[in-house]
C-alpha cells in the first residue's frame, strides 16, 4: 500500500486530497489553499478531513470542497475515507504523520512542509516545501504548498452559511463578546470584559457573552449579576455561525472564533496574548476583512516555533501555565486599547460592505 512505486506526479490533478486533523482556527485557516485549488483545478474533485465537530460548517460546500469527517481515534471515519482512496494529489498542512494517511489512501504524490520532527514523518512525502523567509499568515503560508498565483481575496459569498437548528437572534444591533480560550493563558481580565460591554452599552450597542462549551462558568465570572445576556454553551459551531453573522461586531481573543468572525465578514477585534498577531491576522487573502488585532509588546513573545518548526522571524510563545503563571501579555491590553480598535470599526460604518459583492 506504500510502496513508492505508486507515486506519481500529475501536472492536472482530478482528484486532490487535504489531509489533517487540526483545530477549528488552523483549519479555518486552510481556506486560502481551498481558494487557490479551485482556482488552478477548477474541473478536480477536492477532499478535505475535518474535525468531526467542525464539519458541519463545511455543508455548503465552499469552493466546492467536500469535508469529510475524521478523528484517528474512529475507526469509522477511517473506514469512510479508505472508500474514498486514490488521489492524484495529497496536501499535508501542519502534523506530516498524516502523509501517512496520504498515503495509506493511495496518493499518488504527496506534498507538505519541510523539517516536521522527527524525522519519521517526512518519509512519505514527495516534495518537502519551506516555509517562506519574510512573515506571513499561516493562511497565506498553506496556500504556498500548491505553486501558483495566489488565490483571490476572500468574499463573504465564497462560504455559504451552514444550516442550523433555530435559535433566537438577540436585539439588534448587538455586540458578541466571545470570552473563551483554549489556553487559560490568552483569557482576558473578568473586570475588562465588564468594563468594554459597559462601553459598548453605551454606544447603542447590546453586549452579548459567548463562549463554548463549559465557558458559561467564565462568563459569570465576568458577570456574575448576569447584567448581560449570554449564550456561552449553548450554541453548536452552525449557530455561532449565525449569531456572528448578524452582529455588529466581535471581540475575542486569539482563537478559533476569530477566524469565523472572519468567514462571516463581521467586524472582528482579536486580543493577541501569547500567539502572533502576524501569523493568525487578516493577511493577504482576508485583506479586504474588517478586522483589526491588539497586543501589546513583550519580551516573553519570543519562541520560533511553528509546528515542531523553527522559522527565524516568528515571534510567538507556546509555553504552558507550569512555565508562566501570569500572562503579562493579555494583562497589558487596556480596555481603552480594545475600544480604539472597535471604534475603528464601528466608525468606518457598516464595515461588512467593505467586502466585495
Amino acid at each position: 500500500m506504500l510502496a513508492r512505486r505508486t507515486r506519481h506526479h500529475s501536472s492536472k490533478p482530478q482528484r486532490i486530497l487535504i489531509a489533517h486533523h487540526l483545530l477549528l482556527g488552523d483549519t479555518l485557516m486552510l481556506t486560502p489553499l481551498l481558494a487557490k485549488l479551485r482556482q488552478r483545478y477548477p474541473d478536480a474533485e477536492i477532499v478535505m478531513t475535518v474535525p468531526k465537530a467542525i464539519t458541519p460548517l463545511y455543508a455548503g460546500r465552499p469552493y466546492g470542497v467536500e469535508a469529510l469527517p475524521y478523528d484517528p481515534r474512529d475507526v469509522n471515519t477511517l473506514r469512510a475515507l479508505w472508500r474514498r482512496r486514490g488521489f492524484d494529489l495529497a496536501l499535508v498542512p501542519g502534523d506530516n504523520r498524516f502523509s501517512w494517511l496520504a498515503r495509506a489512501l493511495q496518493s499518488r504524490w504527496v506534498v507538505a512542509f519541510a523539517s516536521d520532527r522527527p524525522a519519521w514523518k517526512n518519509w512519505l512525502v514527495d516534495r518537502l516545501a519551506p516555509y517562506p523567509d519574510a512573515p506571513a499568515t499561516w493562511g497565506d503560508m498553506v496556500a504556498g504548498l500548491l505553486e501558483g498565483v495566489a488565490p483571490e481575496p476572500y468574499r463573504a459569498t465564497d462560504w455559504p452559511a451552514p444550516p442550523c437548528t433555530p435559535f433566537d437572534l438577540p436585539a439588534q444591533p448587538y455586540c458578541v463578546l466571545h470570552v473563551g480560550a483554549s489556553s487559560s493563558l490568552k483569557l482576558w481580565e473578568a473586570d475588562k470584559w465588564l468594563a468594554l460591554a459597559g462601553q459598548l452599552d453605551l454606544r447603542g450597542y447590546q453586549p452579548v457573552w459567548c463562549g463554548g462549551p463549559g465557558e458559561d462558568k467564565v462568563v459569570a465570572q465576568i458577570d456574575p449579576a448576569g447584567k448581560y445576556p449570554s449564550l456561552a454553551g449553548k450554541l453548536d459551531l452552525p449557530q455561532l455561525w449565525h449569531l456572528l453573522n448578524q452582529a455588529s461586531v466581535l471581540v475575542c481573543p486569539d482563537t478559533g472564533v476569530a477566524h469565523l468572525g472572519r468567514l462571516t465578514a463581521t467586524p472582528t477585534v482579536t486580543l493577541f496574548g501569547p500567539g502572533s498577531a502576524v501569523i493568525c491576522g487578516a493577511g493577504d487573502f482576508w485583506r479586504n476583512s474588517p478586522y483589526r488585532t491588539v497586543t501589546a509588546e513583550v519580551p516573553c513573545r519570543d519562541q520560533d516555533i511553528l509546528f515542531r518548526r523553527h522559522i527565524g522571524w516568528v515571534r510567538r510563545c507556546g509555553r504552558s501555565t507550569r512555565e508562566c503563571s501570569l500572562p503579562r501579555c493579555m494583562k497589558a491590553i487596556s480596555v481603552g486599547m480594545v475600544l480604539e480598535a472597535v471604534d475603528g470599526l464601528l466608525g468606518d460604518g457598516n464595515a461588512k460592505s467593505l467586502l466585495p459583492d
